[in-house]
């Protein structure tokens, strides 16, 4: 049956409207992989690409830059990715850039992150290795999971048991739970605990009120504190310090004095421990206290006699005229 020329008309419209899709799809694909921007080569080296394939996004900061290019494996523990980046961002990639695997969301699929660096080194050029940092494994995160949910277990099974004894009133836990007599000592020591703690707070008021007085000049130790009265102290001390030295000094001579009249031969030694001296000494001043009365009862009968008698008269003018 021949088709009739509106039929064509609608069949041509058709098949134009599919190219026109079919290039805007391959368009905006390409454009999403970088394939039509200016963009160049970066690699970076992993020991491990945890399931990332060609066209996987690459991101810096979070902005999608470029694509997975190629994965090539330099030997049994290196992977080689090539990456496509946007030229435009190159001035902003350091050469101490890392480049770390990770997953658009839980389940998405992997993409490479470069993370900034942190010096001040300059721009990556095409065809630059930047570091990498291999994430940490599934099959690692689920073996320590493992190691830790056995801990977990064994963690739980002492803690269940301790819990049982303390249930019991076994150990010192468990009498301070179950035993009251020893739960109202622990009270009443709380109880002391918290005087003696007001006490001590008490102390320490009274403490710093006294170590603030201190610095008054008003009371002892303050004056004590003035430059001035500490210098005059201070010379009082050292005139104090000399005449005990001098008062030493005379002692000294003191007793050599002393023990020279007590071991010498000199006349105090024999007034002091001669008795018969002293007998005699006394003996002699009354002899001459008599000898001197007896002198003078001669002289008063001299005044008397006839022959001397002028003589003292004459002596008696002569006092009168001095006094006068």
């Amino acid at each position: 049956m021949e088709k009739t020329t509106s039929q064509k008309i609608r069949l041509g419209l058709f098949v134009i409207i599919g190219l026109i899709l079919f290039v805007l799809a391959i368009y905006f694909i390409g454009d999403k992989q970088k394939m039509f921007g200016k963009t160049n080569h970066l690699e970076t080296i992993f020991t491990n690409v945890n399931g990332l394939q060609l066209g996987n996004n690459v991101r810096f900061s979070g902005v999608n830059v470029g694509t997975v290019r190629g994965i090539e494996m330099v030997n049994d523990s290196n992977i080689k990715v090539d990456m496509i980046i946007d030229k435009t961002i190159f001035r902003h990639i350091k050469k101490d850039a890392i480049a770390t695997i990770g997953s658009d969301g839980l389940v998405g699929s992997m993409v490479i992150n470069i993370l900034p660096g942190k010096g001040k080194l300059p721009p990556v050029v095409p065809g630059d290795v930047i570091e990498s940092l291999n994430r940490i494994r599934t099959d690692d995160l689920l073996n320590t999971f493992s190691k830790t949910n056995k801990n977990a277990a064994l963690l739980t099974e002492n803690l269940l048991e301790i819990t049982t004894e303390i249930n019991k009133g076994k150990g010192t836990v468990g009498l301070l739970i179950n035993d009251i007599e020893v739960a109202n000592d622990l009270k009443e020591t709380i109880h002391y605990l918290k005087i003696s703690g007001k006490q001590t707070s008490e102390s320490i008021t009274n403490l710093n009120k006294i170590i603030t007085s201190l610095n008054n000049k008003n009371n002892v130790i303050g004056v004590l504190k003035d430059t001035a009265v500490a210098n005059n102290i201070k010379t009082i001390i050292n005139n104090l310090d000399q005449s005990s030295s001098e008062i030493n000094k005379v002692v000294d001579n003191l007793n050599k004095t002393i023990l020279n009249i007590k071991d010498g031969k000199g006349a105090i030694n024999y007034l002091s421990n001669d008795p018969r001296l002293v007998k005699k000494i006394d003996s002699t001043m009354t002899n001459i206290n008599d000898a001197s009365i007896r002198l003078n009862e001669n002289l008063e009968a001299l005044k008397h006699n006839f022959l001397f008698r002028g003589y003292f008269r004459k002596q008696e003018r002569n006092k009168l005229k001095r006094d006068k």
